[in-house]
């Protein structure tokens, strides 16, 4: 039994940083109705920045300035390629977040090249034991920095200004535009939203127990799309509660993979897609996505 808690408390926080990134997907999508393709390069941007100054400026202005520079790429990408192409098809404008993290993703990995980069986090290797229970200071700081962010983001999105009118421009941006709302700066401010996110992402997604910040980091925004798919790309709510099931689905995983032999190796990085697919056939929409209704 204190084997099953700790796998969950671990799957716990390692699903609430799935959330974070799952949210970026999700944020960006309710503001233009594209799926960002991108987002992987802008965890890898907001990270290397950490890695690569903690060292001069120290940990937390370092970590500041990842936020920022996270936040900026997202905003340059959006203002210098996406809204280029304004109007085009969204299947076309998702390709295009394709071609541009291909572009984000080769440069980073050029300077990172094969070295491991630490980020100089002030929680090294300690650890909480409770019992027969042991959980790294870094997943308890995990758990509780995105529960602060997602709780800032969805009281901003339920009550500033910026959060009526993404919400708006969701509903019908059409209508929202003649209204008023500025549906540039609402799709500016969603892309630096979302690399601010991904950049605290990947602070929790380098630091103990894995090694630190290597070329495969970005690939973790692979893992937390299909919490994001199954939770509902419309859905706020949905990239939290997407993000826990795929933490605790991959630490569940992983943590019993010795008795689940028989279904090969490997089955932790497998199980977010398997329970995805399994809900997208009950559910299309995901659990808490939108159903669109066509008249016929």
């Amino acid at each position: 039994m204190s084997t099953f808690a700790e796998i969950l408390l671990n799957g716990l926080s390692l699903g609430s940083v799935y959330a974070l990134i799952a949210l970026g997907f999700v944020v960006i999508f309710r503001a233009t109705e594209v799926v960002n393709f991108a987002h992987a390069s802008l965890l890898l941007a907001g990270g290397y920045v950490t890695a690569a100054l903690h060292d001069d400026i120290g940990f937390w202005p370092a970590l500041l300035t990842g936020i920022a520079g996270a936040a900026l790429v997202g905003a340059a990408v959006e203002f210098l390629v996406m809204r280029r192409y304004r109007g085009s098809d969204h299947s076309v404008l998702a390709i295009v977040t394709i071609g541009v993290d291909i572009l984000l993703t080769t440069e980073l990995t050029r300077r990172i090249g094969t070295d491991v980069l630490t980020l100089g986090d002030p929680w090294g290797d300690a650890v909480l034991t409770a019992g027969p229970i042991s959980l790294a200071h870094t997943r308890i700081a995990a758990f509780v920095a995105a529960a602060l962010l997602i709780t800032a983001f969805l009281l901003a999105f339920r009550y500033t200004a910026w959060g009526i009118a993404m919400r708006a421009a969701a509903e019908s941006a059409e209508t929202a535009a003649l209204m008023g709302v500025r549906l540039g700066r609402v799709s500016l401010g969603a892309w630096a939203v979302a690399g601010g996110l991904a950049a605290v992402a990947a602070l929790f997604l380098t630091v103990f127990p894995t090694p630190g910040l290597e070329r495969a980091t970005s690939l973790a925004a692979l893992k937390a799309f299909p919490a994001a798919i199954l939770g509902g790309l419309d859905s706020t709510t949905g990239a939290l509660v997407g993000g826990l099931l795929v933490g605790v689905t991959e630490s569940l995983a992983t943590g019993y993979q010795s008795d689940l032999t028989f279904l090969g190796r490997g089955l932790g990085d497998l199980a977010p897609y398997l329970v995805m697919v399994a809900i997208l056939l009950v559910r299309p929409a995901g659990l808490f996505g939108t159903k669109e209704l066509a008249r016929v």
